[in-house]
């Protein structure tokens, strides 16, 4: 397939290209390059005759519109977005702007592109979403395709926002989307404002390990290469107009991921001290929700998907990734000083 990515720059969409490319696939990659988008993920695949980067901001209506008549994609996958909930509460605009906004501009481009094409029956617009635009979960239950949307932050209730005007693409128009909803994710190439490598990163410091409250919220787990699979899949053999809840299948709590990150460091690089000491629980952050899972037999039975990464062996994996980031002086410390608190 020649695939236009929106957002390859970013953690999921440069994981998204390299499995990709090494499937054969031909890529379009379409990135503002924000603070998170990083041109250095791709800078293996720079030379690639599969692979074009495209600097853009998708809220701009021609250039997308010319990308889409010069390249001649057969399938959209939307990834582009703004997703980090404390930089949402502390200021909403780019959010609306970018998740909203952009993501209208970039269906009506491929609408009508696709109509321009004799609506041709391969064609897919695949969205990534998120579990957040459902709330929050208590200590049971699990959240399906059909579970509500109750969205308790500005980012999710933007992704929430755009997920219904896909939608509404395929009830108006008949246009071929497929809508993701992916639990957190966690591997190489995520920008350390987000929980694992911000800990990571921390740690290797010796500065605080910063745990919101007191650590209980619980998540489901995702290994990056877990994901970026079952997306083609979708694409591949998704059925138009539905939506895929996929999930690690791996809850825990963000002290038990913490913890699990010192245990590890303490064997890749040890210290005189143990890693835990560095533990610190700081004040909790507005409308933090306390527990999201994900039901994926949906898309285990539509695609023959599920995960295959232990929790463990992929977090180990992602510590050597920023070890070798950092001895190799590629990583710069600075962000992380310049980030303070995170979310996961």
């Amino acid at each position: 397939m020649k695939i236009l990515l929106t957002g390859g720059a970013g953690f999921i969409g440069s994981n998204f290209i390299l499995y990709a490319l090494s499937k054969g696939h031909q890529i379009i990659n379409i990135d503002k390059l924000t603070y998170s988008g990083n041109p250095e993920n791709l800078e293996s695949v720079e030379s690639d005759s599969n692979y074009v980067f495209c600097k853009q901001d998708i809220c701009c209506r021609p250039e997308i519109e010319n990308i889409f008549v010069l390249h001649q994609p057969d399938v959209v996958v939307h990834m582009a977005a703004e997703s980090h909930v404390d930089r949402s509460i502390d200021n909403s605009e780019e959010f609306i702007r970018t998740n909203v906004l952009g993501t209208h501009v970039l269906l009506d481009c491929a609408l009508n592109y696709w109509i321009q094409k004799g609506r041709p029956n391969n064609f897919r617009f695949l969205h990534l979403s998120t579990d957040e635009v459902f709330g929050a979960l208590g200590i049971t239950g699990i959240f399906n395709e059909n579970s509500p949307y109750k969205p308790n932050s500005p980012y999710s209730a933007s992704k929430a926002s755009s997920d219904l005007i896909v939608r509404s693409y395929f009830k108006t128009y008949d246009f071929p989307v497929l809508i993701i909803n992916s639990s957190n994710n966690y591997g190489p190439r995520q920008y350390p404002e987000k929980l694992i490598p911000f800990t990571i990163l921390n740690a290797l410091q010796s500065r605080p390990l910063q745990v919101y409250g007191k650590g209980t919220q619980v998540r489901d787990w995702l290994y990056v290469r877990d994901h970026v699979s079952a997306l083609l899949q979708i694409l591949e053999k998704g059925t138009p107009g539905e939506s895929y809840c996929v999930g690690g299948a791996t809850e825990l709590t963000n002290l038990q991921v913490v913890q699990k990150i010192c245990v590890i460091l303490e064997v890749l690089k040890p210290t005189k001290e143990p890693y835990d000491r560095l533990i610190k629980f700081v004040q909790d952050r507005p409308g933090h929700d306390f527990r999201y899972a994900i039901d994926f037999s949906k898309v285990s039975q539509d695609v023959n998907w599920s995960p295959e990464t232990d929790f463990t062996k992929g977090l180990e994996e992602t510590i050597k990734w920023y070890l070798n980031r950092v001895s190799n002086h590629s990583l710069n410390f600075n962000v992380v000083k310049r980030i303070g608190l995170r979310t996961e």
